[in-house]
Order: C-alpha cells, then sequence, then structure tokens
C-alpha cells in the first residue's frame, strides 16, 4: 500500500524539495501551504494541494480524518530569525501553535511518523560546533519556537508514543527559494539585490560566519527518514560541514552572476556571530551522501534565479515591537 503522507509548507522552499523526494520514493503526498512565502508553481506534479494554514484547527481536523496520513512532514513556518524578536506573537502562533495542532491531530489518527524541521537556532551562541547532544540555549523568538516544538515532540512520545524524527537544518539556499524575502536566506537577498543592480547589503563586517546547506543535500535525507531504521524519535543536524564568512558569500554570489562585489555596511543586528554544526550522527544513522560545493550550489541558484527574474522585496506590515527594529526594516 502506498504511504500516504502530508508535507507542510509544500509551496516553499524545503518543503517543495521534501515533498518531491517523497514522490519520488512512491508516497502520495497531500500538500499543505497557505501561499504566505511559497508559490503554487513550486508545488510538484502528482501533489494532491490543500490551501491553508496549520493555525486552521478545523481544517486540520478534516484533513487528518480525510486522509489518514502514514506520516508527517511538518516545513511549514515563518522563519525569519532576526526578524522574530519584532514579530513575537505572530511567530509564536504560526510556529509552535501551528506545530501543536498538527501534533494534536497525530496523535489522534496515530500517524507512524512525525518528521519535524527544526533549526540550528536552537543552540544559540558560543556553542560551536553543535553537537545534538549540547543543552540548547535559543537566545531569539524564533528558536525558542522550534525548541519548544522539539519538546512538545518528545513529551507526545513519552504520553501518547507518538514516534517522530527532528532535523536542525541550518541556511539551507538553492533553487525555488524566495527570494523577495527580505528578511532572510542571505543568499537570496544578495541574488535579488545583484539582478536589481544594488549594492549587497551587510549587517555589521561581514566577518560572522555560516554554513551554507544546498536543498539538495538536505531534502533527500528529510524525505527518507520514517524509512530508516535508528532515526526514529532522534534529533539530527543537516547541512554543510564548511564555514564560510558572508563577505566571502557576497563575493561568490558576484562571481556567479558574473559583476564585480558590491557590498553597503549596515550597523550590525543582534545576531550569532558564528554558527555551525556536527554531522557525524546524520551521517552515522543515514550514510554519508555527496555534498554539493557551495561554488556549484551557487552557480545553479543563480542560474534559476535570473531565468526567474529580479523581484521587489516584500514588506512584512505587521512589525509588534519596533524598538531596536534595524532602520533597514523600519519601512
Amino acid at each position: 500500500m502506498t504511504d500516504k503522507v502530508l508535507v507542510t509548507g509544500v509551496a516553499g522552499f524545503i518543503g517543495s524539495h521534501v515533498a518531491e523526494r517523497c514522490l519520488e520514493l512512491g508516497m502520495g503526498v497531500v500538500g499543505l501551504d497557505d501561499l504566505s512565502g511559497g508559490f503554487a508553481e513550486n508545488v510538484p506534479a502528482g501533489t494532491t494541494f490543500v490551501r491553508g494554514s496549520v493555525t486552521d484547527v478545523d481544517l486540520m481536523a478534516r484533513l487528518f480524518e480525510a486522509h489518514r496520513f502514514r506520516h508527517v512532514y511538518h516545513l511549514a513556518a515563518y522563519a525569519a530569525e532576526g526578524l522574530s524578536h519584532f514579530i513575537r506573537r505572530f511567530n509564536y502562533e504560526t510556529n509552535l501553535v501551528g506545530s501543536v495542532n498538527l501534533i494534536n491531530e497525530a496523535v489522534r489518527h496515530e500517524v507512524e511518523c512525525f518528521v519535524f524541521t527544526s533549526s540550528i537556532a536552537v543552540y544559540g551562541a558560543g556553542q560551536t560546533p553543535m553537537t545534538e547532544e549540547l543543552t540548547p540555549r535559543p537566545e531569539d523568538p524564533y528558536g525558542i519556537s522550534k525548541y519548544a516544538v522539539e519538546l512538545d515532540l518528545k513529551a507526545a512520545h513519552r504520553m501518547f508514543g507518538l514516534p517522530y524524527v527532528v532535523f536542525r537544518p541550518h541556511n539551507v539556499y538553492g533553487e525555488r527559494q524566495n527570494v523577495a524575502d527580505r528578511y532572510r536566506n542571505v543568499i537570496g537577498i544578495f541574488m535579488n539585490q545583484v539582478m536589481r543592480g544594488e549594492p549587497m547589503t551587510v549587517f555589521g563586517d561581514g566577518a560572522q560566519t555560516r554554513a551554507f546547506s544546498h536543498v539538495d543535500d538536505v531534502a533527500p535525507v528529510i524525505a527518507r527518514a520514517p524509512r530508516v531504521p535508528g532515526a526514529q524519535n532522534q534529533v539530527f543536524n543537516i547541512g554543510a560541514d564548511r564555514p564560510c564568512s558572508v563577505n566571502e558569500l557576497a563575493r561568490e554570489v558576484a562571481r556567479a552572476f558574473g559583476v564585480e562585489p558590491r557590498v553597503r555596511h549596515l550597523p550590525p543586528r543582534n545576531e550569532v556571530l558564528h554558527a555551525f554544526s556536527s554531522h557525524e550522527k546524520v551521517a552515522r544513522v543515514f550514510g554519508a551522501g555527496a555534498t554539493v560545493p557551495l561554488e556549484e550550489g551557487i552557480s545553479r541558484m543563480a542560474a534559476w534565479a535570473r531565468q526567474r527574474g529580479a523581484t521587489p522585496p516584500v514588506v512584512f506590515r505587521d512589525i509588534e515591537v519596533r524598538k531596536n527594529l534595524p532602520p533597514t526594516w523600519d519601512v
């Protein structure tokens, strides 16, 4: 019998790639998305698409009752880590309460595996390389909401026996990323700025480091998770191993577009300066796969971005707290 699965955030970046991989594995995919940050054209052919939000309790109940999902892949979120300080209520309603709505239905309908994409934002600062054995110390509401969902899944497993797998990806980029989002996904922001003839904007001196992960290194592993012995009820870091500075990244993006790098430095914002993680555990359980080098991944994404074209940046209108909001975000 074909596994029927739910993929939330299916019109978004990582969600659309995970749905595509699930279809390749022979699963029947029902995809949910409210199209607030995703695009209908991202939804893979063969997906049964439902437009709606995980915050809609009645819709979640109807979906689970109608489809009796074997697995749930929960990728829907608003992942603007820096902006989350200023949209606290929205962050928790979308990323935490929406997740709990899904967990409740998964328990009621005896889902066999709940796969959740968390974030390395749960670790906070000063814990590099980040390993799964570290005690999370998130420093922003986004990371707090993600860690709260992880804890809730553990509680649901203890109380109800709900099996889960948690992934903590970081700085994922690639084709289908929303380059119009001015608050997250620095590679997409840089590419959109280059295509618009604008300088790339860097907070602070650009020496902060991240390990940027192409989506092809992440989505196949997430899709296989329910079928991998030893993965259930575990937490895994997933992504690239080599950190690079934001300045280095800007030069690489410029090279991919064949232009000289132009950078405008903005005042530094409150953020973790250095973030990269260990991936020994995921390699041990899932097997070590080939990785996409940063230069190749950016070249592939740049080719896709050129075809798609530049897009006016989208402004988040419902800022809740303006104190200490970076001036370039105070629109």
